[in-house]
């Protein structure tokens, strides 16, 4: 028995379950009110004021079933909080998901941003050619040559930084989700929204769930979706959680992408300033390092939060590697196996067609497929650390090359000052470290990529046909050689 939604919406469930009553019906002049103690005088009066009604009849029941009656009216489970009801948690994983389709946006806007930075250094490059070519042989004939390349360079840095510059605009507005430490008692995931920003928040821990967890073969079919519905909450923030760390690790990325830029700029600059004497071409030099240090001191005040955030990543993969998922957590069925007999045959019996069996099959089969996706984000976490140690090496190699070019050219093949040769020196060993520490994050990665089930080149779809026992459903193959 369940009373209407209509009249549910409209009470305080926390407050039925202290007071013990709950209106089975109720309209404009009348209603009916099951109560443990309907003779309380005190509690006819409250229920008549906030009923707003005189005439009430009176149903009496047992503290035990009224509870059970009010829980299940409001979709609950034994001492669930309010927010552990279906619609509750569905409204929950309706904002996570667009929390996730948020930052989403923003790692394909980080990515545009890297591109146009990609365009911006191709850009420099064509002005470099054209300087140099201009300062070393003058105008002339090659004018024809110089003038559209530093055209080209210049129209290529502006249109790059028209697309950074979006980037650098949204960087600012990412939503703080980070890791936390979920309880292995039962919580359920809450939402607040005031002003229309989302806060996340968890209820009190339900220490009677797990025991009634345990038993799941005598739970109904009702009661064990409830349970689903929450699993399904849980691993939709936690790929949440993930996402946010991945678009850290893209700001990361792009914040290095500029910082390389600012490589190539001061560097640029630097070896103007030692090839050539002073002159008026001196402040296109000194403006070409000014530039090149503010982008790489920007792209390093980037590159910080990204590292904690891998860092993070890393750990957060570890322990939900470890976890209890909800296979383990429901399987193996404990009488199923008891009177051995096969689960899998036992859901494709007759018996096993459509109705509310077939409801919670279905609801056990989102929150098993819920499990798959998120090993899937755990893995695109790890490749998203990979790719970010593998922007570490890029930009290693990036100042490896300009302090080692600037060494060979000015301290091997001429004379330099010392000042100037402890400057290579640092710019050489502050790039090896960069590209030892993102080999140290590409090849752990690796590992794990190879040890992947979702890395394999063979798969199958299926075509879910839940009117059909799931033997009976048709698949298309894929192999390695297609």
């Amino acid at each position: 028995m369940t009373a209407s939604q209509s009249i549910v919406r409209r009470l305080d469930i926390d407050r039925l379950r202290d007071e013990l009553w709950l209106p089975l019906s109720w309209t404009e002049h009348s209603a009916e009110v099951v109560a443990c103690t309907p003779d309380d005088p005190a509690l006819q009066q409250h229920i008549r004021a906030t009923l707003g009604v005189d005439d009430i009849a009176f149903r009496v029941t047992t503290r035990a079933d009224m509870l059970r009656l009010i829980e299940n009216s409001a979709d609950l489970n034994p001492e669930f909080p309010v927010s552990g009801g279906r619609t509750p948690l569905a409204k929950v994983r309706t904002y996570l998901a667009v929390l996730r389709t948020r930052y989403a946006d923003q790692r394909t806007q980080f990515a545009r941003g890297r591109t146009g930075l990609a365009l911006a250094r191709t850009g420099l490059a064509f002005i470099g050619i054209a300087v140099v070519f201009l300062r070393l042989f003058g105008g002339g004939e090659l004018l024809l040559f110089e003038i559209p390349l530093l055209i080209l360079g210049l129209a290529a840095i502006v249109d790059g930084m028209l697309w950074y510059l979006p980037a650098r605009h949204i960087q600012q507005a990412i939503k703080p989700y980070p890791p936390y430490t979920v309880p292995d008692d039962y919580t359920a995931l809450e939402v607040s929204d005031p002003g229309g920003a989302f806060e996340f928040h968890r209820s009190a821990c339900v220490a009677s769930a797990q025991e009634l967890r345990e038993h799941w073969d005598a739970l109904s079919p009702v009661e064990r979706r409830r349970f689903l519905a929450n699993d399904r909450t849980t691993l939709a923030e936690e790929r949440t959680v993930l996402a946010y760390l991945r678009t850290l690790m893209a700001k990361a990325r792009t914040g290095l992408a500029f910082a390389r830029t600012g490589v190539a700029f001061a560097g640029l600059g630097i070896a103007f300033l030692r090839k050539f004497p002073p002159g008026p071409w001196s402040v296109f030099d000194w403006t070409l390092i000014v530039v090149g240090v503010a982008m790489l001191v920007e792209g390093f005040i980037w590159y910080w939060p990204g590292r904690d955030a891998a860092h993070a990543a890393r750990h957060t993969v570890d322990k939900a590697s470890k976890r209890r998922g909800p296979w383990d957590t429901i399987f193996p069925s404990a009488c199923l196996y008891a009177a051995q007999r096969d689960p899998v045959a036992e859901a494709n019996v007759s018996q096993a067609r459509p109705g509310v069996w077939a409801t919670t099959g279905l609801a056990l089969e989102r929150t098993t497929l819920a499990d798959q996706r998120n090993a899937m984000s755990h893995l695109r976490t790890v490749m998203a650390r990979a790719r970010t140690g593998m922007a570490f090496i890029r930009t290693g190699f990036s100042i490896l090359s300009v302090g080692a070019g600037l060494f060979i050219y000015f301290d091997f093949f001429g004379r330099a000052h010392p000042l100037w040769t402890a400057f290579d020196s640092a710019l050489m060993l502050i790039g090896l470290y960069l590209i030892a520490d993102g080999l140290r994050w590409y090849l752990a990665a690796e590992r794990i990529k190879r040890r992947s089930t979702f890395c394999a080149a063979g798969f199958e779809i299926a075509d879910a046909d839940y009117s059909q026992p799931k033997n009976t459903w048709k698949r298309t193959h894929y192999h390695d050689n297609d």
